[in-house]
């Protein structure tokens, strides 16, 4: 037994100590407590893969039963293969990185302790996500990095935005849990379990459906939970506001926690999703749709975080067309390389804000190249990685994820290649305008101090070698056999020349000649605005959905129901009460003599009534 319980306990110690008592204790234990447990937790992991070497089958490990009814028997039960060996490295590697990040980043912010115990509490729910080994003990994670991603992402309580958008994460992502939940239910009722061995091997003698059934409904519902968690179209509105968080809050949602889930979720379940054609065309659309449309939005932001947080939605995207055309291996291959280049291009947006005193407009910047020139060094690797340059990250995992795509349908590799142009089109712009030319904020830039630039440096680093130095298709073969489209070099040139391309506008627009842009924008007028207010979508959820539910609850549940049906009951039957109780008082003068009057008349009465009684009897 390799202990597999102590890799999520670790960070969950970090979280109660430092909940109870960091109250109490200064900046500096409370920072040892959470970047030492979640260093552990990391260490633990290493020890645990070298231990159990290639992992030719998964390792399980049974702790005790959970719970039984009938036949499901559901246990606590944790285990480790290829693909979780690949989250474990990623969320604990990429984790230790941004907590230590944090420690210069949160040095003079209030709730100091607070802060670092939910993320710690985030690491613990992760890690129970992508160790779990039944699809329950994954739902329990699930639903934790839900919660702490409503608390962080609402840590800054005194401001309205955050709240708002902390709730919002925490409403749309329920949307999602309700299909992942129908899933569930369906594999148990069919299945009789939850456990992800005993499952796939009932699901791997199964047909593959031709036409909408039983597996369908079922990769269709889990992947409803795909798009909440994994801000797919059209539940990915949570996450652009999901930058309402501190800035390292942003890059472990964005880079290593849950914005990955669905995505891992997706591969986990992919002898389900492999049986239904149709499932897989909904995913494949859905990313390349989604990737697309981010990507546009993208291109007109002047929030640099916000920027960088619909290139994340649109990278995503890119993830589940590689789900989509079975190249599974290829959607791990480009999360784990866009986890070294998003939580680097998150943390040095914060190494910029944290320079310029908390300013995060593109337009109030410029010129940073020469002020903070370390910042701009680890910055133009993730922005050559994301913008798929050769040799860096991102060249290879994207390419990975095109050319399966080309094989599965021609008309998604050319949405993806154009998207890629677009997308090292708006990071280019972000750089240029932030970097280059003259400075036009008033703060009095700095370099932030090593404690930030020291994590970056290494994020820097596999930002540039972690493409050709982590061969993650080939690690994980063993799981995903499907052909993933043989290697054509002309497809390669044809997204290299996009990609560079879009780097070539950005500098012609933003820096030979900037004044451009005004004029195209002014050009589009009406689409430029409706991509600028990205696509009015919010609004239009606002003006169908919340609208008429909170005022049909307003009219229904409130006026109707409650204030007139509900205390309309409760106040009648007090005023009922009060007025027969009123009459009733008369009747208790006190008087003796008035007593004796009403018992006279009461005997009169009955005798009358008994007279006319004995009457009609006659």
């Amino acid at each position: 037994m390799q202990h597999l319980w102590l890799i999520p306990l670790l960070p969950l110690a970090g979280f109660l100590i430092n909940g109870l008592i960091g109250k109490r204790l200064p900046n500096f234990p409370v920072s040892v407590i959470a970047v030492a447990s979640v260093a552990l937790s990391f260490g633990w992991v290493l020890k645990t893969l070298s231990a159990l070497g290639p992992l030719e089958t998964a390792h399980v490990e049974h702790y005790y039963t959970w719970f039984q009814s009938g036949t499901l028997n559901v246990g606590v039960d944790l285990a480790v293969d290829r693909l979780t060996a690949v989250m474990l490295l990623v969320v604990t590697g990429v984790g230790l990185l941004i907590h230590i990040y944090a420690i210069g980043y949160m040095a003079h912010e209030g709730g100091y302790y607070r802060f670092f115990s939910y993320m710690n509490l985030f690491m613990f729910f992760m890690l129970t996500l992508v160790l779990g080994a039944n699809f329950l003990l994954m739902f329990v994670g699930w639903e934790g990095v839900g919660l702490c991603s409503y608390l962080l992402i609402g840590f800054y309580t005194l401001k309205k935005s955050a709240g708002d958008a902390a709730k919002k994460a925490f409403i749309v992502n329920r949307i999602g849990d309700f299909g992942f939940s129908l899933a569930m239910f369906l594999v148990v009722v069919n299945f009789g379990s939850l456990d992800f061995q005993k499952v796939f091997d009932a699901v791997r003698p199964m047909p593959v459906e031709q036409s909408a059934g039983l597996l369908t409904a079922i990769a269709l519902l889990f992947f409803v939970g795909a798009t909440g968690k994994s801000a797919q179209v059209p539940l990915y509105v949570w996450l652009p506001d999901a930058m309402e968080g501190p800035t390292p809050v942003s890059a472990l949602i964005h880079a290593a926690t849950m914005v990955t889930a669905g995505v891992y979720m997706t591969a986990r379940a992919s002898v389900i999703f492999e049986r239904s054609p149709m499932a897989m065309d909904v995913v494949a659309v859905v990313g390349v749709v989604t990737a697309a449309m981010a990507a546009t939005i993208g291109i007109t932001q002047f929030d640099i975080k916000k920027v960088f947080a619909y290139s994340t939605v649109s990278q995503l995207g890119y993830m589940f067309i590689a789900c989509g055309a079975g190249a599974f291996s290829a959607g791990i291959y480009h999360l784990v390389t866009h986890a070294f280049f998003k939580a680097l291009l998150f943390l040095g947006a914060g190494s910029v804000i944290h320079a310029l005193g908390g300013e995060q407009d593109l337009r109030h910047m410029g010129g940073l190249m020469k002020k903070i020139p370390i910042t701009f060094g680890v910055l133009a690797c993730a922005w050559l990685a994301i913008s798929g340059v050769p040799g860096f990250s991102g060249f290879y995992s994207k390419d990975e994820i095109l050319m399966a795509a080309h094989h599965s349908s021609p008309w998604i590799y050319w949405v993806g290649v154009v998207t890629a142009g677009m997308t090292a089109f708006y990071v280019s712009r972000a750089m240029f305008l932030c970097f280059f030319g003259s400075y036009r904020g008033h703060h009095h830039p700095h370099e932030s101090p090593f404690v930030m630039w020291g994590p970056l440096g290494v994020l820097a680093v596999l930002s540039v070698i972690g493409g050709w130095c982590f061969n993650v298709p080939h690690y994980l073969a063993p799981m995903f056999p499907l052909a993933e489209g043989a290697h054509d070099e002309t497809l390669v040139y044809i997204s290299v020349a996009f990609g560079l391309g879009g780097i070539a506008l950005a500098f012609l627009m933003y820096v030979v000649s900037p004044g451009i842009p005004d004029v195209i924008a002014n050009a589009l007028g009406p689409i430029y605005r409706l991509v600028y207010h990205k696509y009015l979508v919010d609004e239009l959820y606002g003006a169908v959905i919340v609208s008429p539910l909170v005022n049909g609850s307003r009219a229904l549940l409130w006026r109707f129901m409650d204030a007139g049906l509900i205390d309309g009951i409760v106040n009648g039957t007090a005023t009922m009460s009060r007025t027969v109780g009123g009459v009733l008082r008369l009747f208790q003068s006190g008087s003796i003599r008035s007593y004796a009057a009403w018992v006279t008349v009461g005997c009169v009465v009955l005798l009358m009534v008994l007279g006319v009684m004995a009457g009609g009897v006659q």
